[in-house]
C-alpha cells in the first residue's frame, strides 16, 4: 500500500482496501494507480464509477449492468432509501444476510464483486433550503426535505455494509457563498463528525470482530488555509483510520498534506464536460463520479469523443462536437451506428434511425441504449487516458483534445424522460413544473374547438386520404 510504513501496514485488517501508485508524471500530478478490495473488482485508475438512483444506474437494469457494462463500482446515496423515517423503519434496514454478504447489494440486486461507495447525499446533491446543524444535515427524500442525524450514519453503514463509506461533510450545497464564520463551522463540524465516525466504526468493528467498511474522509470545497486545522487533524490523528479522500472541488487536491498524498482520491465535482475531467486528472484525481453521462443520456445525446483525439482536424465549421443530438430528423433514415467502429451493444445491434424513432415514440428503450453507449464511450476514454499516462504523452494529448473538440456538450433539443421532482435542483418559490402534464382539461367554446377539433366525416376523409386510404374513407 503506497505511502504506508511496514509497521502501520501490519496493523491493518486483512480486508483493507489497497491503493498502489504505479506511475506519476513529472511536473504534473497525473498518476496511474491500482485500487483493489479483496474479493471485489479492481479499479485501474484514473477511472470512474457509476452514479445510481435508488441503487441502479438510471435506465440500466441490474441484469443489463451485468451483461453490457464494465463499470467496476457505483456510488449509492443513503437519502434514496430513508423517506419512511420517522416513524417506520425503511425496508433497506430490514434486509439480513446469513453468509456475510452485503445487505445493501442484496437489496438492490447488485453483483457482490462490484465496489460500492456509500454517501449521505446524491451526486450531484439537490440544495437544501435550511442550514445544517451541529448534529444533523439536510437531505431530500422522495417525499420532501428532512434531516439525517450524523450519529445514525455509522450505525446505518454497519447495517447495510457497503465497501466504502464517505464520512459526512458540512457543505451548504447550492446556497450562497458561505461567510468566514460559516466556513469555520464547516471545518469544525466536519472534523467532529469524522472523529465520531471513526469512534463509532471502531466500536462496531470490535463488536462484530471484523471491519464492516472502509472510510473515506471528505475534503471541503474551500481553500487549504481555511481548513488547515481540519487537514492537520486528518494528517496527524486520523490517518491510520482513513482509506481514501473524497474531494468536492478539484483545486482542493493541491492542499492535501503529504501524509495523505498516497491515498486514493474520489472526485465529487460536478463535471459538465470531458475537458474539466481531464483537468482534474492533471491535478492528480483518481476516481470520478461523472454527472454529464446521465445528463447527456436524458437529453438524447450520444457521446462521440475519444482520447487521444483523432489526428485529423476537427469539423470544418469549427471544433468537433462532443456528442450527437439523436432527436434531429437527419438521423431518421441513417442506418449507421451511433459511432463508427463502436463495440457497445447499442452500436452493434441497432442503428441511428431506430434510436431516433424510439426517442420520438418516447420509448424507454431509447434511453437504455443511449446509456449503454455513453458509458462505453467513457470506458474507452479512460483506457486512452491511462495509456497516455503510461507513455508519458498525457499533457500533450490533453492540449490536442482541447483543440479538436468543442468545449460543451450539444444543447438539448427534445423532451427527455419524465423525471422525479427530487432529481432536480430547486429554483425557489413558484417554480414551474418539471414535467408537462400528459393530459389537460378540455376547454369550452371556441378555444376547445381550436385546440382539439372534432373530426367529422369531411376531416376524417382528408386525414385518411393523406395516408393513402381515400377509397376506404369514402366507402
Amino acid at each position: 500500500m503506497a505511502g504506508m510504513t511496514s509497521d502501520k501496514l501490519s496493523r491493518l485488517p486483512e480486508e483493507m482496501i489497497s491503493f498502489n501508485i504505479l506511475k506519476t508524471l513529472p511536473q504534473i500530478e497525473a498518476r496511474l494507480g491500482k485500487f483493489s478490495f479483496p474479493g471485489k473488482a479492481t479499479i485501474d485508475t484514473p477511472h470512474y464509477i457509476g452514479i445510481t438512483s435508488r441503487g441502479v444506474i438510471p435506465h440500466i437494469s441490474q441484469d443489463v449492468y451485468r451483461k453490457h457494462m464494465n463499470c467496476p463500482g457505483v456510488y449509492i446515496a443513503l437519502e434514496d432509501y430513508i423517506e419512511k423515517v420517522p416513524p417506520n423503519t425503511p425496508p433497506l434496514y430490514q434486509v439480513k444476510t446469513d453468509d456475510g454478504t452485503s445487505p445493501l447489494k442484496k437489496f438492490i440486486a447488485l453483483p457482490q464483486e462490484t465496489i460500492t461507495i456509500f454517501g449521505a447525499r446524491r451526486q450531484p446533491p439537490v440544495s437544501y433550503p435550511a442550514s445544517n446543524t451541529n448534529t444533523a444535515i439536510g437531505i431530500l427524500t422522495s417525499i420532501g426535505f428532512g434531516k439525517l442525524e450524523t450519529s445514525e450514519y455509522a450505525i446505518v453503514a454497519q447495517k447495510v455494509r457497503p465497501d466504502i463509506v464517505v464520512s459526512i461533510a458540512d457543505i451548504p450545497f447550492g446556497q450562497l457563498k458561505p461567510s468566514l464564520k460559516r466556513i469555520d463551522k464547516m471545518s469544525d463540524r466536519t472534523a467532529t463528525w469524522m472523529k465520531d465516525m471513526i469512534s463509532a466504526k471502531t466500536g462496531l468493528d470490535k463488536l462484530t470482530k471484523s471491519s464492516a467498511f472502509q472510510l473515506f474522509a471528505p475534503i471541503l470545497p474551500i481553500t487549504g488555509e481555511l481548513q488547515s486545522w481540519y487537514l492537520d487533524q486528518l494528517a496527524d490523528d486520523m490517518v491510520e483510520h482513513i482509506s481514501g479522500l473524497a474531494l468536492y472541488e478539484s483545486e482542493s487536491v493541491i492542499e492535501i498534506p503529504d501524509q495523505l498524498a498516497s491515498l486514493p482520491r474520489l472526485s465529487f465535482s460536478e463535471l459538465s464536460n470531458p475537458h474539466k475531467l481531464l483537468n482534474q486528472v492533471l491535478l492528480g484525481m483518481d476516481i470520478f463520479t461523472i454527472p454529464f453521462i446521465g445528463a447527456a443520456t436524458d437529453a438524447g445525446i450520444a457521446l462521440d469523443f475519444c482520447f487521444p483525439a483523432p489526428q485529423t482536424k476537427g469539423d470544418i465549421r469549427g471544433r468537433h462536437p462532443l456528442g450527437i443530438d439523436m432527436w434531429s430528423s437527419e438521423h431518421a433514415t441513417d442506418i449507421s451506428s451511433l459511432r463508427p467502429n463502436c463495440k457497445c451493444y447499442a452500436c452493434t445491434k441497432h442503428h441511428r434511425a431506430y434510436i431516433q424513432h424510439l426517442l420520438n415514440a418516447k420509448e424507454m428503450l431509447a434511453w437504455n441504449l443511449l446509456q449503454i453507449h455513453n458509458h462505453h464511450v467513457m470506458d474507452e476514454f479512460f483506457v486512452g487516458i491511462r495509456d497516455s499516462i503510461e507513455s508519458c504523452t498525457f499533457e500533450d494529448e490533453v492540449s490536442r483534445f482541447e483543440q479538436f473538440y468543442a468545449v460543451e456538450l450539444p444543447e438539448k433539443t427534445g423532451q427527455g424522460p419524465r423525471i422525479r421532482g427530487y432529481q432536480f435542483k430547486s429554483e425557489g418559490p413558484n417554480e414551474p413544473k418539471k414535467n408537462p402534464a400528459p393530459y389537460t382539461m378540455l376547454k369550452d367554446g371556441e378555444e376547445k374547438n381550436a385546440e382539439a377539433p372534432i373530426s367529422g366525416p369531411e376531416t376524417m376523409s382528408k386525414d385518411l386520404e393523406a395516408v393513402g386510404f381515400a377509397e376506404s374513407a369514402q366507402s
